[in-house]
């Protein structure tokens, strides 16, 4: 649920509670990273009812295919009555767009627009985009000034600590966004040159919450388990925390999370059942909203994730790389199921083909 609120000084909750980021009140404090290539309609469909998420990205979307309507930046941009509150994630060196494709998100059904100063993959820095804008400081902040100005719904910034440990920007800039109309700021741990490599430095994260007076900072990077979240949140006094790949694994993180941060208590594990009820739901969203073919070609590409929560199952992982039909996932995960449940195995596979049957009604 979304409350705009008053705007207030002070932009965070009690530990454990919400976050607020501008007029906008999130029910927690933990979001999902806008992983390239994964956090897609079908997948934020999947895993909102899980619970402990409050706020989830698009896929970095670049603003002159949005302008042009392209099949591809139509589809990361894609959403639904129950994919909110959502934000969207732009990328680009070029203010003028931005604020174009800022404005068209706002009337597309984002609460949230967020610039991208953070990606270190080389096809979006070679644009002088993503984590490229660190090297130039003074100009990253007048591009998300003129976004800021040119929406109402609040606007935050993803970055990193610098373009590498010599030039560690994230501090100062963090304060000029904050002047800029920023509304919060969420900051993966590592340098643009550390791409994944290494450990989160949280005491640089300490140093971009110490740099800003009023807006929340939200952390980001290693966070494998609830406690991982907790650790960062209490090193470093972030506001929040964005969990990227571990959603991937085990996608009931910000359950979890939240549960421990609120109560000190993680609940129990999710069953083999419920993982590959999960898992049966990710593929009908998929199903319904991309096609069979994308759906498979997904499904193909996410086994090895979920399969890091289940026990071995060497065969399916290699049934489901070959996949081609829903009428072969539903073959493999009534095999599967018969295979690590026995009896109640049975049941799960009937309850997805049910699925099935009337989703093709």
């Amino acid at each position: 649920m979304i409350r705009v609120l008053p705007h207030e000084k002070d932009a965070s909750l009690p530990q454990g509670q919400g976050l607020r980021i501008g007029r906008m009140e999130l029910a927690t404090r933990l979001l999902l990273s806008p992983i390239a290539g994964y956090c897609d309609l079908p997948f934020r469909l999947t895993i909102r009812p899980l619970g402990g998420l409050a706020l989830a990205s698009t896929d970095l979307v670049n603003p002159r295919g949005l302008m042009r309507r392209t099949w591809k930046s139509m589809q990361l941009v894609e959403t639904d009555p129950d994919d909110q509150p959502l934000c969207i994630q732009l990328y680009g060196p070029h203010a003028d767009e931005l604020a174009e494709a800022a404005r068209w998100c706002q009337d597309h059904g984002a609460c949230i627009i967020d610039i991208n100063m953070g990606c270190p993959v080389d096809k979006v820095c070679k644009k002088d985009a993503g984590s490229a804008l660190l090297r130039d400081p003074a100009g990253a902040a007048r591009l998300a000034e003129r976004v800021v100005r040119a929406v109402d719904v609040p606007v935050t910034v993803k970055m990193r600590l610098g373009w590498d440990e010599t030039s560690i920007v994230a501090p100062a800039l963090a304060a000029d966004l904050e002047r800029a109309g920023v509304a919060a700021i969420t900051v993966h741990g590592r340098t643009a040159a550390q791409k994944f490599s290494g450990s989160v430095c949280l005491d640089g994260i300490a140093r971009v919450v110490e740099a800003v007076r009023s807006i929340p900072v939200i952390g980001n990077g290693d966070i494998r388990r609830p406690e991982d979240a907790k650790a960062m949140m209490d090193r470093t006094g972030c506001a929040g925390v964005m969990i990227g790949r571990e959603a991937l694994r085990d996608p009931w993180i910000f359950r979890d999370t939240h549960a421990f941060l609120t109560t000190g208590r993680v609940p129990p594990a999710p069953t083999v059942e419920e993982r590959l009820t999960l898992m049966t739901r990710h593929f009908e969203h998929l199903l319904r909203i991309r096609g069979e073919r994308l759906a498979c070609s997904t499904m193909r590409q996410r086994v090895s994730w979920y399969a890091t929560r289940l026990p071995p199952c060497k065969r399916f992982k290699e049934r489901m790389r070959m996949l081609s039909s829903s009428a072969e996932f539903y073959v493999n995960m009534h095999t599967l199921a018969m295979e690590l449940l026995g009896r109640d195995g049975r049941r799960h596979a009937e309850e997805g083909q049910g699925t099935q049957r009337r989703g093709g009604q």
